[in-house]
């Protein structure tokens, strides 16, 4: 372990975002992670990007008293704040047990204050397949559409750790796109299929933006996902439509795919306003 890493998490010591590990996350122990440069949002650049943060949270609760047989279907993340770029500590508790349906929150510190909370339901997993269907429109592959470079839009150091192929019919509130990344959620870690897709789906609202991010502010303060089979990991494709409403509110709708095809639904609610000019 580190200097680095012996730092009292809560005091104001000097933190910095190491750009030489090839995850998002270093484990410092039981419960607390140190985001990366790779963690870095895009509104600021001593924010964490809440993509990443949502697959931790995930990452902790598939650790969290697993059960062979249950499977993600639902998890809601409530956005408290702005996610502080520095030492973040993990709880993890069952609030709803049972048999065959489990309720598990995640909650997410940073110097002591709660920026995440997290709340996914445990289905029991067993053969629908007579009665299985799926009504979501399938997408082209990944190698169907062009490299779409993200930075010309957004800043941080998430975007530039992020692979983009994106439909080149794509418009302002309407887009397709694949997003793959090479970086490890944890160092030295390996996590399930749904983290691995769930780390990335944050990135929905910032792909079919409808106005300039330099001219508006719309950040999301939640994120619902909900999944009917588990995903496959490699590329995630994001069918994505952003609404804006009139009265400072917006949404954000996506329609999930692993390589195998449609796999879920994503909302988030966005908060909309003009970019406070200096």
């Amino acid at each position: 372990m580190s200097t680095q890493d012996s730092l009292d998490p809560s005091s104001d010591s000097a933190f910095s975002l190491r750009s030489d590990v090839p995850a998002f996350y270093r484990r410092l122990d039981q419960d607390l992670f140190a985001p990366t440069i790779h963690v870095q949002g895009a509104w600021r650049d001593d924010e964490q990007h809440m993509a990443p943060v949502g697959g931790l949270l995930i990452h902790a609760i598939d650790r969290h008293e697993p059960r062979d047989g249950m499977q993600l279907a639902r998890v809601s993340f409530d956005i408290l704040g702005m996610i502080p770029a520095r030492p973040s500590r993990v709880a993890v508790r069952t609030t709803r047990p049972g048999r065959s349906i489990e309720l598990v929150e995640a909650v997410l510190s940073v110097d002591g204050r709660d920026v995440v909370r997290a709340h996914a339901w445990r289905l029991a997993a067993h053969d629908s397949s007579p009665v299985a269907g799926v009504e979501f429109e399938p997408m082209p592959g990944p190698d169907d559409f062009p490299e779409w470079d993200g930075t010309d839009l957004w800043p941080g150091g998430y975007i530039r750790g992020v692979e983009f192929r994106a439909d080149p019919a794509r418009r302002p509130g309407r887009t397709r796109t694949w997003i793959r990344t090479s970086h490890a959620l944890v160092d030295a870690e390996t996590c399930s299929p749904t983290a691995d897709l769930i780390r990335l789906v944050d990135t929905a609202n910032g792909i079919a933006v409808r106005v300039s991010p330099q001219e508006w502010m719309f950040p999301n303060v939640d994120l619902t996902i909900h999944l009917f089979r588990e995903p496959v990991r490699g590329w995630v494709g994001f069918d994505t439509t952003v609404t804006m409403g009139t009265t400072g509110m917006g949404l954000t709708s996506t329609t999930l795919h692993d390589e195998l095809g449609p796999v879920g639904r994503a909302e988030q609610i966005l908060t909309v306003r003009p970019m406070t000019q200096p």
